[in-house]
């Protein structure tokens, strides 16, 4: 471990410190080239976006620039350190964007005293930008502050830590639940968690089949019923009319188990009360609510997802929120819907059940992969996650009336 941390801490300082840098798009070797790029060339694209914003999209970086912004109040699994400190993340997330989506993304870290300091700030800055992606912001306060910005912006806004993981995790859940021989609408559902990640997953599973009453939600005090008087508006939504109260109470003849919450939060012999063939989706980071291996002693009839790459079965938003900016900004999209994420979960769900690649193969350090127990979701290293992903969010957008242009010709093929 102390090597690893070495490793991560040398990755980052050296060679040269941070994980981006701005690159040119255009020569700048010549006095011509100067007077073109700054002045006085520069003012002809001045006065065509002046005389129409939507230019920008044609003589700026706008089209495909991603703004990554955090206030720091829920980085990673670390808590509220700031939004300094989360600035090594947030260049993270600006690295994946360009790697797997070939969007260029700054991360910016704002702070504010209060929440609306913060709306205020980004919705002012929005407009320098294709779209916004909100990161480790805490919960109550991440649901107003996304709302606000989607009623303000005129480009799309995602929260990722809500929708990128309800998006992957709809996509698993429903191939697991295959795989097991259940329907969604029929099976009940223990959900470990009630923050954004929490809340936003339950949403995304109703969107697909879910039924609300058969999901029981549980905070730090137990389950959410309807006769607790200490709920917040978002965990309002899932108070279930019950009397279980603990998460043994819960899991007793459930069918799933979905872990957003803590490390080591579910033990072993609690699973053996759910019904035959679960699904287990431990995906709290870098330590699940039950490791694996204890899982499976358990009980050898479950399917088992962790956010982890070192076990099968990754839940990674790398699978989605590149892919569904990438399409979003195709098609000028000025909101991402429930339609483009739902059309995401499909895309994603289709694609484990195809041949995997030689390629992903080696880069996942196996022999071979298939549809199945272990195989519920595609690795993120699958170049097809790209254009399948990306096109049925634009051709969403474009169907549901979210996109301002057609869907583009590389899309049609």
């Amino acid at each position: 471990m102390t090597d690893f941390r070495q490793q991560a801490l040398d990755y980052h300082a050296k060679p040269r410190p941070g994980k981006i840098s701005v690159e040119l798009s255009k020569p700048a070797e010549t006095i011509k080239d100067l007077s073109l790029a700054y002045s006085p060339g520069v003012a002809e694209p001045v006065r065509e976006i002046a005389a129409n914003p939507e230019e920008a999209y044609k003589y700026t970086a706008k089209g495909n620039l991603v703004a990554v912004i955090t206030n720091g109040t829920a980085i990673l699994g670390l808590g509220n350190l700031g939004p300094l400190a989360s600035k090594p993340v947030m260049e993270g997330k600006a690295l994946l964007f360009k790697r797997f989506a070939d969007l260029d993304a700054i991360d910016i870290e704002v702070k504010h005293r209060t929440t609306e300091e913060f709306i205020n700030t980004v919705s002012s800055i929005a407009d320098t930008f294709g779209g916004i992606n909100l990161e480790d912001i805490k919960a109550p306060e991440c649901f107003e502050i996304e709302q606000a910005l989607i009623e303000r912006c005129s480009v799309p806004v995602f929260h990722d830590d809500q929708h990128g993981t309800a998006i992957v995790t709809a996509a698993a859940m429903l191939n697991a639940l295959e795989v097991q021989g259940k329907a969604i609408s029929d099976v009940i559902i223990v959900c470990m968690g009630a923050g954004a990640a929490a809340v936003a997953c339950m949403e995304l599973l109703i969107q697909v089949g879910a039924q609300r009453e058969r999901i029981y939600m549980l905070d730090r005090k137990g389950v959410i019923h309807t006769r607790r008087e200490d709920l917040a508006e978002h965990k309002k939504l899932f108070a279930n009319n019950t009397d279980r109260r603990t998460l043994e109470d819960a899991l007793s003849c459930a069918d799933v188990f979905v872990g957003v919450s803590g490390p080591d939060v579910l033990p072993p012999e609690a699973l053996k009360l759910m019904n035959p063939n679960p699904v287990v989706f431990a995906c709290s980071n870098p330590d699940p609510e039950i490791k694996p291996e204890l899982a499976l002693a358990a009980r050898k009839d479950i399917i088992m997802a962790t956010g982890r790459s070192d076990y099968p079965n990754q839940v990674n938003n790398v699978l989605c929120f590149p892919f569904i900016f990438r399409g979003a900004l195709d098609v000028r999209a000025t909101e991402i819907n429930n339609e483009m994420k739902v059309a995401a979960v499909h895309a994603i769900r289709e694609l484990a059940k195809e041949t995997v690649p030689e390629s992903v193969l080696t880069a996942s350090g196996v022999g071979h992969l298939s549809f199945g127990k272990d195989y519920i979701i595609p690795k993120p290293m699958d170049p097809r996650l790209l254009q399948r992903v990306a096109r049925a969010v634009a051709v969403a957008a474009v169907e549901s009336g979210a996109a301002q242009v057609e869907l583009p010709e590389h899309y049609m093929l």
